[in-house]
């Protein structure tokens, strides 16, 4: 990551109304201490305005952004139509993932992450796109061996990690000249705990943050923040995707002083 500067990208949670007002608070708190915004897509299977529509927003209230897309909801057709949306609204980075499953119903199976990385770059010599772009595709990674495929993406997202150790060693094991962006997201409570542990394999959370989150509920927010710092002072990850999911007003408070 030589001559890269260390970036911090927040993660808003997404309105699941038509109501952006929750969104623009987040961007107004967080600004201070963001280089860029991610908004998640339908995000853990409920339906939420359009990442793009939000990305949107970001961008004009002054700030950067990054949408995340999910394969799981959206066949080629409706791809292409973000994709032409995306264009016309100025938004040009994206991060596609596979998506969580859904609550209710099912998924399509004519489109995968790879996929929607090969239409994003065929958009760029596509005249329906008006010389538009380029746009800039990143992938999510978990600790394991990354496809080459995925080695090919403009960034990449490392899964959530509570380990700075296993970070470390994961970054160790892979060779890439992109940037490269490690996990880090506040426990907000033992239930949260329990539910990431279910659905993110190989995570490690501290059984001691465990009960200190129990009787404290900023302890979270402190061992957050201990985390990007120490991923920051490593040099191994260009920067941090931060989740603060509700307690983005105590993070950005923490971080400002010692960012």
């Amino acid at each position: 990551m030589a001559d890269r500067r260390f970036e911090l990208i927040c993660e808003v949670e997404p309105p699941t109304r038509p109501d952006l007002t929750r969104v623009r608070h987040q961007i107004g708190v967080l600004s201070p201490i963001a280089d860029s915004f991610l908004i998640p897509d339908n995000h853990i299977g409920r339906a939420t305005v359009s990442s793009v529509a939000v990305a949107h927003e970001v961008q004009a209230m002054g700030a950067r952004s990054i949408a995340c897309l999910n394969s799981r909801d959206r066949n080629l057709l409706g791809f292409q139509r973000d994709l032409l949306t995306a264009a016309a609204y100025g938004v040009e980075r994206f991060l596609f993932v596979h998506g969580d499953k859904p609550s209710a119903g099912g998924r399509t199976s004519e489109l995968t992450v790879r996929a929607m990385i090969e239409q994003a770059r065929a958009a760029e010599e596509d005249p329906a796109f008006g010389g538009c772009g380029p746009f800039r595709a990143g992938v999510t990674s978990g600790l394991r061996p990354l496809p080459g495929w995925k080695s090919a993406a403009d960034f990449v997202f490392v899964q959530v990690s509570y380990s700075l150790e296993s970070l470390l060693r994961w970054r160790d094991s892979v060779s890439l000249s992109v940037p490269v962006y490690a996990g880090v997201m506040v426990l907000a409570s033992a239930g949260m705990a329990r539910n990431l542990a279910a659905k993110i394999p190989d995570i490690d959370i501290p059984e001691q943050l465990v009960i200190d989150v129990q009787r404290d509920r900023d302890a979270g927010v402190a061992a957050a923040c201990e985390q990007v710092l120490a991923i920051r002072d490593s040099g191994a990850f260009d920067g941090v995707h931060l989740v603060p999911v509700s307690r983005y007003r105590q993070v950005a408070a923490l971080l400002e002083r010692e960012l």
